[in-house]
Parts: structure tokens; C-alpha cells; sequence
């Protein structure tokens, strides 16, 4: 069964996050949840496509400096 195109998107907004977190200097999802005040858990559950709402897209946009649009730039 091939992925749909919704999980296609939930994959590429994971990698996103992902990116970003590394972009930024962080090695660690868990480093990069603690110095947040996030739950490391969360981040790597957000980093696999999975469990988060559009605040949380939004506020890990802002912690990088972006807008939405920049944050979603390149993903179909």
C-alpha cells in the first residue's frame, strides 16, 4: 500500500523540525526540549510526524525565527 499524501506531509513537517532543530546546534532532540522548556518526548514524537497541533508548528517556527510560510516552504 503506498503512503497517502497526508502522510507523505506528516513526514516532510517531521523532517522539517528536525532540520531545524540540527540547523540550529543541536545534536539532541533532548537538549534542544530541555533549553525549549519542552518535553523530549514531544519533540521526538514532532520529529517523526507525529502528535502536534498548528501551536506547535507555530511556536517551534518562533523559536527559530520563522513564519509560518518560511517554515512550511518546500513542503507540497
Amino acid at each position: 500500500m503506498s503512503e497517502t499524501l497526508f502522510e507523505k506531509r506528516k513526514k516532510a513537517i517531521g523532517q522539517r523540525i528536525k532540520q531545524l532543530r540540527i540547523n540550529a546546534g543541536y545534536s539532541s532532540y533532548a537538549k534542544f526540549a530541555i533549553e525549549h522548556n519542552l518535553e523530549s518526548k514531544s519533540v521526538w514524537r514532532w520529529e517523526n510526524g507525529r502528535n502536534y497541533k498548528l501551536e506547535t508548528l507555530s511556536h517551534l517556527a518562533e523559536i527559530h525565527g520563522l513564519t509560518l510560510e518560511e517554515f512550511f516552504k518546500g513542503i507540497e
